[in-house]
């Protein structure tokens, strides 16, 4: 299968920041009209409670499964992966008996009119993952043989059907609001599956006809069937386990070390992610309404790294596991491709350190102005929103900065390097419950914040350290993406300075003038960072210039 690796992996991030836009529009918007129809209880539960339960299952399943397989996605024995990612389906049974048990019986349970709604929910959830795992399969095919805009549809059509699943059935009876997010959840996970398997069985059966009559489609690079040459899967049916045909064993014992080695990290890297809520949930730090709000909160001050910092993440993960072998020192390695790799991770940490840069800057004036339009009075009543989002605000920068660095770091690791780093995890993940503890206890909400911010800190270290050492015998100096350019820094702090005047002297007399020369600043902020990145700019309208050259999808 000829692809070009940058491309795809650019494109994929390009649909993924539009596609986290759009869900996490619809998300805030719903997250508003519960709050004010339903109440910050029942968005407490849903948010914290029940999506927590989902982001643990998931995760944990299937995010080491996936990770693995997508390693030299090129040469993998499909046989082989098929069989591994299938495991993901029990593995997901097995794990959600405790935590089932768990949610049910340990946790502090809703009022007693939400009770049924609540164990309803728990049940969805973990019928719904199960359900998720058996779309891994045709998941990972389409992601390995570039099926990007595939994806991207099939993510969108199964987050709108939810949600309108969900508001119909709300809007009929608000007091079942759980109920209804039961529901939602469940069929829309059917509906996921039934649009990937029925898209294959579509595709394989097409491919099948057309090799036979016209061949024009094939040499057309701009058709989905492009593809076909290269395409292993003659029947559906080999999307199951044990049916392909294989001559090698059942499966990959390097593939389930590997497996195995993000399984232990995920674990770690869930605490590190979620850490916060399971704090919430276990300790009753918080009540289900102070917990919505602070889930709100966290939403709001998340906008940069949802939108765009964790897509920017995923692609190039995908694009650093093509480019770098894991197990061959830098300087002996193709120079071109570790050229090209190197000025792709100092241009990554640029951008998102430009980005927090930015909205850590703006934030802090910012704040106050954003909660009120979002949640009026709801989230305006008290300072505490207020000064959540701007902390929120000091953590962006550091999401940023480690999103990018971190993934390089486990894109290239050795198994040996990766089980040493999960030992290291493990320490971090303790000091961050302890840290979120002492602090949430001294600082209130604040101090998950704060928490997070040490932990992050130590993580940015670590992958700057393993970076750096990674390429001492090279002339390359990726990290130094990481400085700001200068003109770029002294309009951004002077822009800082001013916006901060404004929020004392104009915003309480006029929002709208207020917002006015703030986008004024960024304005002229953003043309300075423009002309500083020149070449970064001219590498971004080359690439898109040359979409119609070789489409990926």
């Amino acid at each position: 299968m000829e692809r070009n690796i940058l491309k795809s992996s650019l494109e994929y991030a390009s649909f993924r920041i539009i596609f986290q836009i759009l869900f996490r529009c619809v998300t805030f918007i719903l997250n508003a009209w519960i709050l004010r129809i339903v109440g910050a209880e029942v968005l407490g539960v849903m948010n914290v409670r029940l999506l927590l339960l989902e982001s643990t299952l998931l995760f944990l399943c299937k995010e080491p499964c996936i990770k693995a397989c997508q390693t030299n996605a090129k040469h993998l024995h499909w046989p082989q992966v098929i069989n591994q990612i299938w495991l993901t389906v029990p593995a997901c049974t097995a794990l959600s008996i405790p935590l089932l048990y768990i949610w049910l019986n340990c946790l502090s349970a809703p009022r007693p009119e939400l009770l049924r709604q609540y164990e309803l929910g728990c049940y969805s959830i973990v019928l719904s993952c199960i359900i998720e795992q058996i779309t891994n399969v045709p998941y990972i095919i389409a992601t390995s043989y570039c099926f990007v805009k595939t994806n991207i549809c099939f993510d969108t059509l199964y987050t709108s059907i939810r949600t309108i699943i969900f508001v119909i059935l709300t809007v009929q009876n608000k007091n079942d609001a759980l109920k209804a997010f039961a529901i939602a959840q469940i069929l829309s996970s059917i509906f996921l599956c039934a649009l990937y398997y029925g898209f294959f069985w579509w595709y394989i059966r097409t491919i099948n006809t057309i090799s036979k009559v016209d061949k024009k489609l094939i040499q057309n690079k701009s058709s989905i069937f492009s593809k076909m040459d290269d395409f292993h899967f003659k029947s559906i049916i080999d999307f199951f386990p044990g049916l392909m045909e294989n001559k090698k064993s059942k499966f990959n014992k390097d593939l389930m070390i590997l497996s195995i080695s993000f399984g232990k990290q995920c674990i770690v890297k869930q605490v590190l992610t979620e850490g916060e809520r399971y704090v919430m949930t276990i300790s009753p730090v918080l009540t289900f309404s102070e917990q919505a709000t602070y889930d709100v909160v966290n939403n709001l001050g998340s906008l940069a790294a949802r939108f765009l910092f964790r897509p920017i993440e995923e692609s190039a993960y995908f694009y650093f596991t093509q480019m770098v072998r894991r197990d061959t020192l830098i300087a002996k390695q193709d120079q071109t491709k570790i050229r090209e790799t190197s000025e792709v991770l100092s241009q990554l940490c640029a951008v998102v350190c430009s980005i927090g840069i930015t909205v850590l800057i703006f934030g802090q004036s910012y704040s106050h102005c954003l909660l009120s339009l979002y949640g009026g009075e709801t989230l305006t009543s008290t300072n505490l929103p207020t000064t959540l989002l701007q902390c929120h605000c000091i953590a962006i920068i550091l999401l940023a900065i480690n999103g990018v660095t971190e993934g390089y770091v486990f894109a290239t690791m050795d198994n040996k390097q990766l089980d040493r780093y999960n030992y290291l995890m493990v320490i971090f993940s303790i000091s961050f419950l302890l840290f979120s503890y002492i602090l949430t206890y001294i600082m209130g909400p604040v101090g998950f914040i704060m928490a997070n911010c040490i932990n992050m800190s130590a993580r940015i270290a670590h992958s700057c350290y393993f970076i750096s050492n990674q390429y001492r015998d090279t002339s390359f100096r990726p990290l130094n993406g990481l400085v700001p350019k200068k003109s770029f820094f002294v309009i951004l702090i002077t822009s800082g300075v001013l916006v901060k005047l404004s929020e004392i002297y104009v915003y309480p007399a006029s929002m709208i003038i207020h917002i006015a020369f703030g986008a004024v600043l960024f304005a002229i902020c953003l043309v300075c960072w423009m002309y500083e990145n020149q070449s970064l700019l001219k590498l971004g309208i080359e690439r898109y210039r040359k979409r119609s050259i070789v489409k990926i999808d």
